[in-house]
């Protein structure tokens, strides 16, 4: 029974870190020159700055920041860059280049990769909520706000405390509009928007990007021109004079303390963790550009760098245009950047300023719904989720079609006749309407913030994994070595010395490695450190609690604070000794543990500042998947030693 018991136990764990072999290669192009660091810089900007910086910096600068929003977009900024590098390294370590959720399934298993891959998803579905609702925001304010009136009239004392003030049914229909179809048997005219799969169109794109790069230079050159250095510098007297003008044309939020930090440090924490969504984007520099450069191994992080350098500028001077153009407490939360014009008297830019938003915050929508529909389709075919969420009308013919977005450049491959993947489409989509419908607009932010600082965290922590582990396919010298080190474990002594015996070689294993380079026990070890995670996070838990004792000096709390410490020390120290695997990549994060322990510390920090209702909607969301994973996946998904075919295409992100 016990024999039973423990092979059962060993088959479940061996299929929780199964991993997806790689079927084929990326196809070489021999047309076109190998991109520069230019343009891969060009990829990075295309791609991060889309609707982040439309719906984010109204609501952080009028309830956590104020002006003090440029310092939060640093913090958010500089803890983006950490994750961006490990990002680098962990793409680079795949033959070929796709999504965080097929990387992690090749490298990680299975487990972590339909934890990557559902928090994704999670992610993609509140965007497309959140820019649903700022796109019906600004809507409604060009036609003087009758529909907002009308809605919270009728409906907001039927709504719940935890929900929107009133349902956004616009927001719904927008999405409907673009996910819908009128039934399994119609053709493809009738059908949604996104079941269209509108191929590319090099001037569309080209249009949407040099609308998108105008409509933020023309805010940041009105702030310069219009903007008062006294909105950095308000008192309690102005708040006053405002709330008594206001009436019903703006909603007045806090003042604070006035001036420039109106609410604190606690505040910049708070706001650069909502600042993170600004900055996502710089995975589309790695995936399949990147890698056809002539120097990868510095092309690539530069990139980023530079990337998320100029993104962090323009960020900067949109948050600096917007605060210097109106106070910061009377900002509107979905439509922030069309409220100063109206402010200092522009009302003609105002709906200039409005059209070309409408038609950004569309075209990032129906991207992020693409890439939401294509991430469903992955899962679904590789078991992971149910599999007809993968079905495909096999009525169209086999082709291949490349997409460029702001937010990726998707490549599809296909190797059998394929079509659109409507329940892929239908499902996240439908979700992502009933969001938009009831969900407020604030939570759905920090949702979608937070759910950017857990990705950032899995990436970093498999870059730390997968550093120390041998190679899939080891050499017979690493063999050999590995069998050298556990040799001495099997030796005997005396029987009252093997304990003894065992403590010294664990200790020893831990300082002094035999082998200089990975084994299966360094790379043990290493899983075993890599749990100072848990040490990391109750430490951050300590200091956003009870901080000033802290540092105050109260014994307890700070002895306890120490030790975690010592213990993390400790154990970053135990990783550092462990052999690194030396296989050459195009780019290799410099400094790790070290870099492992900021970046992480600071995801982790930054998460904590998050509300209790976000922890809850992402424990809630965890559940509803480990439910599926467990009582479906675990059982229908692919295995390494599966022989199924890989799917009908295969999509970049």
């Amino acid at each position: 029974m016990s024999t039973m018991l423990g092979q059962y136990l060993r088959q479940f764990g061996q299929k929780l870190v199964r991993r997806k072999p790689q079927f084929r290669e990326e196809p070489e192009s021999s047309e076109t020159p190998p991109p520069n660091t230019l343009d891969l810089v060009v990829i990075g900007l295309d791609n991060m700055l889309g609707a982040g910086i439309y719906i984010l910096i109204g609501g952080v600068a009028k309830y956590v920041a104020g002006p003090a929003i440029i310092l939060f977009l640093l913090v958010a900024g500089l803890t983006t860059l950490l994750s961006g590098l490990c990002y680098v390294e962990l793409a680079a370590g795949v033959e070929k280049p796709g999504t965080v959720y097929f990387i992690s399934y090749v490298t990680m298993g299975q487990l972590y990769a339909f934890i990557t891959g559902w928090n994704l998803l999670l992610y993609l579905i509140t965007a497309i909520a959140c820019i649903a609702q700022a796109w019906s925001s600004i809507f409604d304010s060009l036609i003087g706000n009758h529909i907002s009136e009308a809605l919270e009239g009728t409906f907001s004392l039927q709504m719940s405390y935890f929900l929107a003030s009133f349902p956004d049914f616009l927001a719904l229909g927008l999405v409907l509009l673009l996910t819908g179809e009128k039934g399994p048997e119609t053709e493809r005219e009738e059908q949604g928007l996104l079941a269209l799969r509108v191929y590319e169109s090099t001037l569309i794109y080209k249009v949407f990007t040099g609308l998108n790069i105008l409509v933020l230079s023309f805010i940041i050159l009105s702030g310069f021109i219009k903007g008062d250095l006294h909105n950095w510098k308000l008192t309690e007297q102005d708040y006053t004079l405002a709330a008594a003008g206001s009436g019903d044309a703006y909603s007045l939020g806090l003042l604070g303390s006035g001036g420039f930090v109106p609410f604190g440090f606690d505040g910049i924490l708070q706001g650069a963790a909502t600042c993170f969504y600004a900055f996502v984007g710089f995975a589309g520099i790695v995936n399949a550009e990147g890698r056809k450069a002539s120097n990868p191994q510095w092309s690539m992080p530069l990139a980023v760098m530079i990337s998320l350098f100029i993104c962090f500028l323009v960020c900067f001077g949109v948050s600096a245009a917007l605060t210097l153009m109106v106070p910061y407490y009377l900002i509107q939360l979905e439509s922030p950047l069309l409220q100063p014009f109206i402010y200092v008297g522009w009302n003609s830019a105002k709906y200039v300023m409005a059209v070309g938003t409408l038609s950004i915050l569309l075209y990032s929508l129906l991207s992020i719904m693409f890439i939401m529909s294509q991430l469903t389709y992955a899962m679904a075919e590789d078991g992971l989720l149910f599999r007809g969420l993968a079905w495909i009308p096999a009525h169209t013919d086999a082709h291949t079609i490349i997409i460029r977005t702001t937010y990726a450049r998707i490549i599809v491959h296909t190797v059998a006749p394929t079509g659109t993947p409507i329940m892929a489409i239908l499902v996240p989509g439908t979700l992502a309407a009933v969001m938009a419908l009831l969900f407020d607009f604030t939570d759905l932010v920090d949702l979608m913030s937070f759910q950017s600082l857990l990705a950032h965290s899995l990436v970093t922590f498999s870059v730390l994994v997968l550093r120390y582990q041998p190679a899939q396919n080891g050499s017979k010298k690493e063999k050999t070595e590995e069998e050298t080190e556990t040799k001495p474990e099997v030796e005997g002594g005396p029987l009252e010395s093997e304990p003894e015996a065992g403590t010294s070689n664990i200790l020893q294993s831990l300082w002094f490695p035999p082998s200089t380079i990975p084994t299966r026990k360094s790379g043990q070890i290493v899983y075993g450190c890599a749990s100072l995670v848990l040490l990391l996070i109750i430490l951050s838990l300590i200091l956003y609690r009870w901080s000033s004792q802290v540092f105050s000096g109260d014994p307890v709390l700070t002895t306890v604070a120490v030790l975690l410490l010592l213990l993390i020390t400790g154990v970053t120290v135990i990783i550092w000794r462990q052999p690194q695997n030396p296989s050459t990549l195009p780019f290799r994060v410099p400094a790790l543990p070290a870099l492992f322990l900021v970046s992480t510390f600071m995801n982790v920090y930054l998460m904590i500042q998050m509300t209790t209702r976000t922890w809850a909607q992402f424990g809630i969301w965890m559940a509803i998947g480990f439910a599926i994973y467990f009582g479906y996946g675990i059982q229908h998904s692919l295995g390494e030693n599966n022989d199924q075919q890989p799917a009908a295409s295969t999509f970049q992100t």
